[in-house]
């Protein structure tokens, strides 16, 4: 199934039912009175977080949804009936934006989540509710109001712990490969990694963490070079960062900066998250040259987190990372707990 995560679609919500003016006409009753019924509400617009799904195709095929109208009222007292709600089933992560606006309407982060994007309109009133001492024939009613029409933007971003990031062919996807029982594309060219991918860690009983794997971004990204910066919100939930760097490139240094650059040019708030250093490929460096090129990396960059080693293909340091990834998602899970619990 093709990868999609944004879509603008259009959602109206039903109008009310128009109140009825009608009167009694029964026999032997000479002032039989008003009995026009009121008229039924508009159907409302929900989206629902559905854990089924994982993609916004659907809506490039589909893009206008429209919840029913309310019947008018009839004779006899009787209400019409009110239209039936209407829910537009999304992946759990996806947020909603109003197209004209750019408000942010809500986030659906829990399965089952409902967000009320389109009120149906009201009833309106039959001739029975203008009765009065005064007024014993009643000829007024009043028509239903119009339901909410909106225009909406959709984005779906994955729900995942830990977030890989780095230039095309830096062993991100082989990487996920390794510790993880995901499948992604790998190979010896650049962008064999197209839409973001998710793998689940295990670290141990009960233990694991979810992985998502973007596409490598390059110089220039911000301004639409190679696959540019679409899928960076892809890691905008997680709490914690996996910079990989390729540990042979004759511009380390360099490489490293160019990703942070493209970083803060798109969202500032992602270098502000927890970020680890994984130099991969270091199976064809010898250990004393390993220990070199970190030292030289930690001094060049005055970085001051973590910085791991690691062969993706050969899984060298892999356990070790993952555990300390593990140990720093618990702490920071226990954190949260706290400081809910104040």
């Amino acid at each position: 199934m093709r990868f999609v995560d944004e879509a603008k679609i259009r959602v109206e919500a039903g109008n009310g039912g128009a109140g009825c003016m009608s009167f009694r006409r029964e026999k032997y009753i000479e002032f039989g009175g008003p009995n026009g019924g009121d008229g039924g509400n508009g159907g409302n617009v929900y989206l629902l977080a559905d854990p089924q799904l994982n993609t916004l195709i659907d809506f490039r095929y589909r893009r206008l949804f429209r919840a029913q109208h309310g019947q008018p009222g009839m004779g006899r007292d009787r209400s019409g009936k009110s239209g039936e709600d209407l829910e537009i089933r999304v992946p759990v992560g996806t947020v909603v934006y109003d197209l004209e606006t750019e408000e942010l309407l809500g986030e659906l982060l829990k399965p089952n989540e409902r967000l009320h994007v389109a009120k149906g309109g009201r009833h309106g009133f039959g001739n029975t509710q203008y009765k009065s001492s005064t007024n014993r024939a009643p000829r007024k009613t009043t028509p239903g109001t119009p339901g909410e029409h909106r225009d909406l933007r959709l984005e779906m971003r994955l729900l995942a712990d830990v977030g890989l990031l780095g230039l095309p062919n830096a062993g991100k996807s082989t990487l996920l490969r390794q510790i993880s029982a995901a499948r992604p594309k790998v190979g010896d060219y650049p962008f064999t990694t197209l839409y973001p991918s998710l793998g689940v860690v295990s670290t141990g009983p009960d233990q694991s963490f979810v992985l998502a794997d973007i596409p490598g971004i390059i110089e220039g990204a911000a301004d639409g070079a190679g696959l540019g910066l679409q899928f960076l919100r892809h890691v905008a939930r997680t709490g914690l960062l996996l910079h990989v760097a390729d540990i042979l490139s004759e511009h380390l240094v360099e490489d490293i900066r160019t990703i942070e650059a493209e970083l803060e040019q798109f969202d500032s708030t992602l270098l502000m998250k927890p970020r680890w250093l994984v130099l991969n490929k270091v199976d064809a460096c010898t250990d004393p040259t390993t220990a070199i090129i970190v030292a030289n990396v930690r001094r060049d960059l005055d970085w001051q987190g973590p910085i791991h080693a690691v062969s993706a293909v050969s899984g060298l340091g892999c356990r070790e990372l993952v555990t300390a990834v593990q140990a720093h998602l618990d702490r920071q899970r226990q954190e949260r707990a706290t400081e809910s619990s104040r």
